[in-house]
């Protein structure tokens, strides 16, 4: 990893960040109501117990990215149902954060979002937050025909239709895993990591756990 971050992404015209757990942090409870909305869905949508509902609810965010892409692939799910009935969730948690919102806000060049997350619940966030006239371009879940990081396509979607120069861009999310591919895009990987993990992945550039103090030196001159 760079020591210099600053410097390391002095270049830098295209800023894309992940949603959920990075633009505000896990303890916000957002993804502990749509894990249990998951999960109701999976126990009524193949008519098992809840413990195997849960254990796949997980296994298939492990394994394909998102829940909903283990679903479609394995159970035929509708996707509009299942983003529908999983989103439909409690927002009054997140809480604006000022001095992330100058960071960003004064970050030069472009900024975009790309997440796992349907249209609906983006703009939910974006709006609980007061960031949504931060961004540039939001792209969702629907956006890349329901592929989702970590897969290339997705990248390749985003990419293509923002007309971003992968080695003048950023790449900023808390999932580890979701860097990897703009890594071999040639772009700057900036993981948020929450928990302080103990793994220093090869993929990754720059790590912190506050997002507005590391970007608080990279604020466009005047």
């Amino acid at each position: 990893m760079a020591l210099d971050h600053a410097a390391d992404l002095s270049r830098i015209d295209c800023w894309i960040f992940d949603l959920d757990n990075t633009l505000y942090p896990p303890s916000a409870g957002l993804f502990r109501q749509i894990d249990h909305a998951m999960t109701n869905f999976i126990q009524q949508e193949l008519s098992v117990e809840r413990a195997h509902a849960d254990l796949l609810r997980a296994q298939y965010w492990r394994e394909h990215g998102t829940t909903l892409s283990g679903m479609i692939r394995h159970h035929g799910t509708d996707p509009d149902h299942f983003l529908t009935a999983c989103h439909a969730i409690d927002y009054s948690g997140l809480e604006p954060d000022s001095a992330l919102k100058a960071a960003i806000g004064n970050l030069p060049g472009r900024k975009i979002i790309h997440t796992n997350g349907p249209r609906c619940h983006a703009s939910s966030v974006l709006r609980a937050l007061g960031y949504a006239d931060l961004f540039d371009m939001v792209f969702a879940l629907e956006d890349t025909d329901l592929v989702s990081k970590p897969d290339a396509q997705a990248f390749h979607t985003v990419f293509g239709a923002a007309w971003i120069e992968p080695s003048t861009a950023a790449m900023i999310e808390d999932d580890a895993r979701n860097l990897a591919v703009p890594h071999r895009m040639n772009t700057r990987t900036v993981w948020v990591d929450h928990f302080d993990s103990a793994s220093d992945p090869e993929h990754v550039h720059h790590r912190t756990q506050d997002l507005a103090e590391f970007l608080k030196p990279l604020q466009a001159r005047p």
